[in-house]
């Protein structure tokens, strides 16, 4: 694909990094619209939104060192290297982290705790369906072989070199599935937000559709670590399946509670 938007010899401007920064403020103008239309103060919302991006950045980082620890500890100075750096990490360590920082940030000052996830919901969806396209542009990510129509065959050495993609190959485009999964996520959430809606609903189902669409993708995508235990399923996919109970738990948690009525405003 395209790894380097623009190259100017010794500079280039990676596709993924233009993506991510895109996403990230999609998802921020999703969650300042809804922030205002709860009447939460959009300043604490935007400054909590930028806590929770830089946690999710570290969180990614520190799970993706913590699955490759064997190589790692083996070559300690490629903790530093520029493919580490550019490398994406593990988008569940991010949003692991990102959740602990949010619940510290939210006690600290004392945001109601699922009204203030389900704010977050729809951009979370969003910027992950777009930061999902720059995995696609950079060939990170990337799928098993595929005897489908639709496989993809990578043949740009940026890539490969940039991150290990193999090249001429068909492939499964994983990082498509993965970004029209979150796009329909998103749109089912934007949807839901419209309407009056049960306090954790939103974050409930964000967890419970993405971690089942995470866990079905992973069935087609590249792992370089080896199973846990040499079970069937990987370290994400039962990550995904904790994540998911834990979605599910809130949406059984919700019960009969009134539906939380928009203000005329949202309507």
């Amino acid at each position: 694909m395209f790894p380097k938007l623009i190259d100017l010899g010794g500079f280039y401007l990676p596709t993924y990094g233009l993506l991510v920064a895109t996403a990230f403020l999609a998802a921020l103008w999703v969650t300042q619209k809804l922030a205002r239309r709860a009447s939460l103060n959009p300043e604490l919302i935007s400054n909590l939104a930028v806590s929770c991006a830089l946690a999710g950045l570290a969180g990614a980082k520190l799970m993706m060192l913590l699955f490759d620890f064997d190589h790692y500890a083996r070559n300690p100075r490629d903790i530093f290297s520029l493919s580490t750096l550019q490398a994406a990490g593990v988008y569940q360590g991010g949003f692991l982290l990102a959740v602990a920082t949010a619940w510290w940030y939210m006690r600290r000052h004392h945001l109601p705790g699922l009204a203030t996830a389900d704010l977050f919901a729809p951009g979370i969806a969003l910027g992950h369906a777009i930061g999902r396209l720059g995995c696609f542009a950079a060939g990170c990510c990337w799928g098993i072989k595929c005897d489908r129509p639709w496989a993809v065959t990578f043949d740009n050495l940026d890539a490969y070199q940039l991150v290990g993609v193999p090249l001429n190959e068909p492939l499964h485009p994983t990082q498509l599935y993965e970004s029209g999964s979150e796009l329909l996520i998103f749109g089912l959430l934007w949807w839901m937000a419209a309407r009056p809606y049960r306090t954790g609903a939103l974050i409930g189902w964000y967890l419970v559709l993405y971690s089942a669409a995470r866990f079905t993708v992973d069935f087609y995508r590249h792992h370089e670590q080896p199973h846990p235990f040499g079970w069937a399923l990987s370290n994400t996919q039962w990550i995904s399946a904790l994540i998911f109970l834990a979605g599910a738990w809130i949406l059984m948690r919700l019960g009969s509670a009134e539906p939380r009525q928009l203000s005329a405003a949202a309507r």
